[in-house]
């Protein structure tokens, strides 16, 4: 490996990781300091606009997540359990009560109190979430209504009466919200700040997209499970920053690197995979070995389209006209957001052909009946319409007590054997044709 190719290959990977901790460090002082935060969530953060009101942004998903990535999250789950709340619902929202009850203490450190909680109706779990910090805090929530997609295949676009008329019930929702975060934070609206802000959120935009195009590659540049998850974390963590639009301007020059020399993710690429749903974090490192130790990669998921904040659309606002463009960028953003978790038939299609996949893994998780309840549902859909191999395995998120490693491998193997024989059945096919 020449010198240029040992600075610049996994540098992403390796950044990502010192930024997230930054970010962890930022928090834990602010805990410190007693600093109000705003609690927000992935899918529609609205980042751009509470930074320009100097607000430390939680994110519950990813303090939640961490505790099951560094396999504690049992102990912050028997505990909210213990506290009252059931063993059915959202580990997210369990693990997210404990690191509350134990004054935001979790792995990566302390969170500050929320002075705030900001939401969309993206997920029908995060309004019941914030009702508990409501509850536990006694703060003032707002939930900004989106208007999602009202037919499968029907989206509205600028121009259309009825998108327009949706912009202007977010526009509307948006001026109620900056006057309330001039209330809890004691400060005015800068609308330079939030242009600012939104000019550093298109750098990442753009470049948020062209990763994901860059990943059509052969070999694949990054595997979308793995690294895509580290990803996730700079662009929930950093949008609306400088930092965080530098991180991915250059993530772009390292996958460009990598794909005009053909440098891949695995030594020998023989399946390319595209994901559907939430990764198995309890054993998140073996969970992806299980792919890639039979020549599995993926390439692409759903996963990273809607908790990716809607950067996964390219979409760049207009700084001549920050509350319309926002209200826009929200729109079409979180959208799309819900149309990955829900509609997901045409968005898998076009991947397919867009990054010439050899199948589909659906991974179901008992703790998110908002993204799980249609898979099932939605690959009878893709298979329909498509001859596409497909696994579906369950386990969870959060809880290792539902998830079987052996039972996984099982299913894993039995669908890379059925991939080897379609490959073997497509060469023998395309001898006879020859012949």
């Amino acid at each position: 490996m020449t010198g240029t190719e040992q600075t610049i290959i996994g540098r992403g990977n390796k950044d990502g990781a010192r930024l997230f901790r930054e970010w962890f460090d930022e928090l834990n002082a602010a805990a410190e300091a007693n600093r109000p935060a705003a609690y927000v969530f992935v899918m529609g953060s609205f980042a751009e606009l509470l930074r320009a009101f100097d607000f430390p942004l939680v994110f519950p998903e990813i303090n939640s997540l961490q505790t099951a990535v560094r396999r504690v999250a049992h102990e912050y789950l028997n505990e909210a359990e213990d506290y009252g709340y059931s063993p059915d619902i959202c580990g997210y929202v369990k693990a997210d009560v404990a690191v509350q009850l134990r004054g935001g203490k979790h792995p990566m450190g302390r969170i500050p109190k929320p002075a705030i909680a900001v939401y969309t109706n993206a997920c029908n779990t995060y309004i019941k979430w914030a009702e508990i910090w409501e509850r536990m805090y006694k703060i003032p929530t707002f939930v900004l209504d989106i208007p999602g997609t009202r037919l499968a295949g029907g989206q509205t676009w600028p121009g259309d009466t009825d998108f327009e008329n949706d912009r202007r019930y977010v526009i509307g929702q948006l001026k109620e919200l900056i006057a309330l975060c001039e209330e809890v934070s004691g400060a005015r609206f800068d609308i330079d700040r939030l242009r600012e802000n939104m000019e550093h959120a298109n750098a990442m935009s753009v470049a948020w997209k062209q990763l994901l195009d860059l990943n059509q590659a052969r070999p694949s540049v990054f595997n979308a499970l793995s690294d895509g998850t580290i990803f996730l974390g700079v662009a929930n963590g950093f949008r609306g920053l400088r930092e965080g639009a530098a991180y991915f301007e250059d993530l772009v020059e390292e996958m460009q690197f990598k794909a005009q020399r053909g440098i891949g993710t695995l030594t020998e690429e023989r399946y390319r995979l595209i994901f559907v749903g939430v990764p198995c974090y309890p054993i998140f490192r073996r969970f992806n070995e299980l792919f890639t130790e039979s020549g599995g990669t993926f390439v692409n998921s759903t996963y990273l389209w809607f908790a990716s904040g809607g950067s996964n659309v390219g979409f760049e606002y207009d700084l001549a006209h920050p509350i319309e463009s926002l209200a826009e960028g929200v729109l079409i953003g979180v959208r799309d957001a819900m149309d990955s978790m829900f509609f997901q038939t045409k968005i898998l299609i076009d991947m397919i052909d867009d990054y010439h996949a050899d199948g589909v893994v659906y991974h179901p998780i008992k703790s998110c009946r908002t993204v799980s309840t249609g898979l099932a549902d939605s690959r009878r859909d893709l298979m329909r319409r498509r001859d596409t191999a497909t696994l579906f395995i369950e386990s969870d998120m959060m809880d290792r007590r539902v998830v079987s490693e052996a039972q996984l491998k099982n299913r894993v193997d039995a669908f890379f054997e059925g991939l080897a024989t379609r490959r073997r059945q497509a060469a023998l096919g395309s001898a006879r044709l020859s012949t």
